[in-house]
């Protein structure tokens, strides 16, 4: 029987050899392809060269050759992983704000919990640990966006072939107590928000009335509100183009990027009382062809400056539970007790699902009307112009929402 061959990604016994020159230092080494080459590196003493070709032999072995191994450390993997998604978010196929996130979650959590390891090391029950530390000294949200990112890293390592299988699978459930359910805001708070923002002075000059009765006429995330020019306005059809969100990037500064997915690009229809919020904005607008919610200067609004505009405003009794997202989760509960569909109402989220068949079957980019004609209804009173509609109040005032 043969001598066994070594394991890919190491190397023998080096040897060294004087030249005319000084000193030659040689071994082989077996590649990732299988084979066993020889590699040798030069020296003025036999020292140096012993030295030059080891770290050659390292370069060879380690990520920075193109390849990890079971010795690899997990830093050397986590950032050719994050090297990886860093270019996708580059290309527009991921999302910046994600790539910053992660970035953050590997320097604070990972790299210092994992980063010494050697692939081979990265057990389920280490991984587990690590993941349960995080969980109980930071919080379960941070721990599951950790067990994101040592998931991909490992998940890598697994292409590579340095790992069998990838030991984050395996990993116990981050839970951290009961859910709370979704709270919207009904028909009679929704009408008391709006007399209350219309009231306070500082909301008013912070835009914080017509930015909620926006949102809540759309159901779009509040990055996406902030992202709306008014050239994807369309006030004699009664729509809105939503193709693109704002976010804070690193070194970059406020970024208007299109929505992570196909299915978050979307025109939506207006209910009317939306659509005439928009009109009075649009004639009193000293920015035509900027945000339709601009910062002082006209610009692109910070979404976290925003939604710290929107805590300052609530205060802290009946509406401290009040945050942007609940406007999202107001719209989808209006269009979900007028009983339209599940598909519909995805549609008009941004949503990829419910149902795979229907994502890839069905052509959806202008969404069905009737969630606007849904929507007419926010605050009690239909806001469609017409003298029925109009008598139809019993005090001839018009609805908070205009």
């Amino acid at each position: 029987m043969g001598r066994p061959p070594m394991p890919i990604g190491t190397y023998g016994k080096i040897r060294c050899y004087q030249t005319s020159t000084g000193w030659r230092a040689t071994t082989y080494f077996r590649d990732y392809d299988g084979k066993t080459r020889p590699v040798e590196r030069l020296g003025k003493t036999k020292a140096a060269a012993e030295r030059n070709l080891k770290k050659a032999l390292t370069e060879r072995a380690g990520p920075s050759g193109g390849a990890l191994n079971a010795d690899s450390r997990v830093k050397q993997a986590a950032e050719l992983w994050f090297t990886a998604f860093q270019a996708a978010a580059d290309s527009g196929t991921r999302s910046p704000g994600s790539a910053e996130t992660y970035r953050g979650i590997l320097d604070r959590h990972v790299l210092p919990g994992l980063g010494e390891l050697l692939l081979r090391e990265a057990t389920v029950s280490r991984i587990d640990t690590f993941l349960g530390s995080v969980r109980d000294l930071v919080g379960v949200s941070t721990a599951k966006t950790a067990r994101s990112v040592v998931s991909g890293v490992l998940g890598l390592a697994v292409r590579h072939g340095a790992l069998d299988a990838n030991p984050t699978r395996e990993t116990s459930r981050l839970e951290g107590g009961r859910k709370k359910g979704p709270r919207a805001l009904t028909l009679e708070e929704r009408t008391r928000w709006l007399a209350l923002m219309d009231s306070d002075e500082r909301a008013v000059r912070k835009d914080v009335p017509d930015l909620s009765r926006f949102m809540m006429a759309t159901g779009v995330r509040i990055g996406e509100a902030l992202a709306v020019y008014w050239d994807d306005v369309d006030l004699e059809a009664g729509t809105v183009a939503v193709d693109f969100t704002v976010i804070r990037v690193k070194a970059a500064g406020l970024v208007r990027k299109s929505t992570k997915t196909e299915a978050g690009e979307r025109t939506l229809p207006l209910p009317s009382w939306a659509v005439k919020v928009l009109a009075r904005r649009r004639a009193a607008t000293d920015y035509p062809e900027g945000p339709v919610f601009p910062d002082a200067l006209g610009g692109l609004r910070d979404p976290s400056n925003t939604r710290r505009d929107l805590r300052d405003a609530r205060g802290s009794d009946e509406f401290v539970w009040v945050t942007s997202h609940v406007f999202r989760k107001t719209a989808a509960t209006i269009l979900d007790e007028a009983n339209l569909t599940a598909r519909l109402i995805a549609d008009q989220l941004g949503h990829s699902r419910p149902s795979m068949t229907q994502d890839v079957y069905l052509g959806r980019k202008a969404v069905d009307r009737r969630t606007a004609e849904a929507l007419e209804c926010a605050f009690g009173v239909p806001e469609n112009g017409d003298e029925e509609a109009q008598e139809s109040t019993s005090d001839g005032e018009s609805s908070p929402a205009a």
